[in-house]
């Protein structure tokens, strides 16, 4: 079932005031507690909604440094260099791509000697055949889904 206007009515306060109660969404929202908690179920399990926890800044955790560093994998060994890659605590998220690379990692280091060491890392895994690292200057536009959310809504 496709994302209705309620539900982008849902998510929309999910992500404006994500500290507000279930009771409290349902009140603004003008809908019954149940209705809201059954869409709000569906959406978790449509994978609509992946995640409720506090979002977290590396930087402040002491690793101000983020780079995206591109690696390109021996023909046959994505899964495993994949799988090697979440045993490596700095790299955020890793994504298999297209056009230059077959991964692309965002890493978060202390500082550049740190990223240095992280990428030695990941070049010394079986099946990596080489690396290529772009480090973020400043971020621009921050990690956001709520434009996105507003434009399914007026479809």
């Amino acid at each position: 079932m496709p994302v209705d206007e309620l539900d982008t009515r849902i998510l929309t306060l999910l992500l404006e005031q994500p500290r507000t109660s279930v009771r409290e969404y349902a009140r603004l929202l003008g809908v019954a507690r149940g209705t809201l908690q059954a869409r709000l179920d569906r959406m978790e399990r449509d994978g609509v909604i992946t995640g409720t926890g506090p979002s977290l800044s590396p930087a402040a955790l002491g690793h101000p440094v983020l780079a995206f560093v591109h690696i390109e994998v021996t023909q046959g060994h994505l899964d495993e260099v994949g799988d090697a890659l979440a045993a490596v605590p700095e790299i955020i998220e890793a994504f298999s791509i297209t056009g230059g690379g077959d991964l692309l990692t965002r890493v978060a280091a202390r500082d550049n000697g740190h990223l240095e060491d992280v990428i030695q890392q990941l070049i010394n895994l079986p099946g990596v055949v080489r690396t290529r690292t772009e480090v973020a200057l400043r971020q621009r536009v921050a990690h956001r889904v709520l434009p996105l959310v507003a434009s399914v809504g007026r479809r």
